[in-house]
């Protein structure tokens, strides 16, 4: 007999989000490139921290996360009141997608766009919206023309994955002033501290109230694995927000960690300064070796070669060296190669191991 349990509508048209490979077969310890990772690791002083909150782990951890947020407001000089911690940015944008789209509603972003806008939007009942981008950037005026009545979210990565780059704040106040009343501008800011001069989106969230920023500890700060993100938005869309957040979403020892990570500002400063110079040292190694590079505003550069065939036999190439990095196919770039920016050595093995490639081509 066929049963007749149903799940929601749009829960089946959700594809399962696949992160980064960190295998290769019969390689024991192969070089990860490919999610974006700080190669440094987190701050020790983070390390400390979350091996001093193991002794507490039967305790339930706090409710209103103060000290994180607190601690936030103060380097990154913000309303504490105005934070909402989840677990990673991806859980903000859930929380997003959950309290303000549903059935009938749409969501829009752009062609390239982080896969979580889609999987929320569909988990949420609403209907995602594909804005194409121009030469790779995000196109500011063809998201207003397709902006309807129907949408409730945009989402801008900004600088964006997988390609690296960067629109201006300018080109941001544009979007958020034309926007339908009733829909938010959520700024993703994952890679926003590896982009000198830019807030991430803060100053549009402090003098408007339809924009959200949203921020991660698992970029610069070498905390992907303990899942830390939060966002910044007016008060109104906060207390929203933390009405379908689950009490206990943080850990103890997530919360200590993120709380030392943010507060040791000279591992990061220092571990963005490197990615700086080998940034630029990988895009001018590439575009040496004649592989297209755009400028990249985040802690990894997009590969581009003449075509699918030549980035499958790349990745192939580079996976017999011990290096993993990620085809960007599912995000509609299958004739690129997304490289997350390592330590010095690592990156002289990737440009190494390209010429190498080039030579018995």
């Amino acid at each position: 007999m066929a049963t007749q349990i149903r799940p929601q509508p749009g829960i089946l048209d959700i594809a399962l989000y696949q992160g980064g490979q960190s295998q290769i077969e019969g390689q024991a310890e192969p070089l990860k490139l490919s999610s974006n990772e700080n190669p440094f690791g987190p701050s020790p002083a983070a390390v400390a921290a979350m091996q001093g909150a193991l002794t507490q782990a039967h305790r339930y951890p706090s409710t209103d996360h103060a000290a994180l947020r607190a601690a936030i407001a103060e380097v990154y000089d913000l309303d504490a009141d105005r934070i909402i911690c989840g677990v990673g940015s991806d859980e903000i944008i859930h929380f997003l997608c959950q309290a303000y789209a549903g059935p009938g509603d749409e969501v829009l972003y752009t062609t390239h766009g982080f896969g979580m806008y889609r999987i929320s939007a569909l988990a949420a009942g609403a209907t995602p919206v594909v804005a194409p981008e121009r030469e790779r950037m995000v196109d500011v005026d063809a998201l207003l023309a397709m902006a309807t009545d129907k949408t409730r979210l945009v989402f801008i990565a900004n600088p964006a994955n997988p390609t690296a780059t960067l629109i201006p704040m300018a080109d941001l106040a544009r979007l958020a002033e034309g926007l339908p009343k009733v829909c938010l501008l959520i700024l993703d800011g994952a890679y926003a501290e590896f982009t000198e001069g830019y807030d991430g989106g803060k100053s549009l969230v402090e003098t408007r109230e339809n924009v959200v920023m949203t921020r991660t500890f698992s970029k610069a700060y070498g905390l992907g694995g303990l899942r830390v993100g939060y966002g910044y938005a007016p008060k109104e869309i906060v207390d929203v927000l933390n009405r379908v957040r689950g009490p206990f979403n943080l850990s103890g020892i997530a919360l200590a960690g993120a709380e030392a990570a943010v507060r040791d500002t000279d591992w990061v400063a220092e571990c963005i300064r490197v990615n700086a110079e080998e940034r630029a040292r990988l895009t001018g190694g590439l575009r040496q070796l004649g592989i297209g590079c755009d400028d990249s505003h985040a802690n990894f550069v997009l590969a581009r070669f003449a075509d699918e065939a030549e980035a499958v036999a790349v990745d192939a190439y580079l996976k017999a060296q011990g290096i993993i990095v990620r085809h960007p196919r599912s995000y509609g770039m299958p004739q690129c190669l997304r490289i997350t920016v390592g330590r010095p050595e690592d990156n002289s093995r990737v440009l190494d191991a390209l010429r190498s490639f080039k030579g018995a081509a």
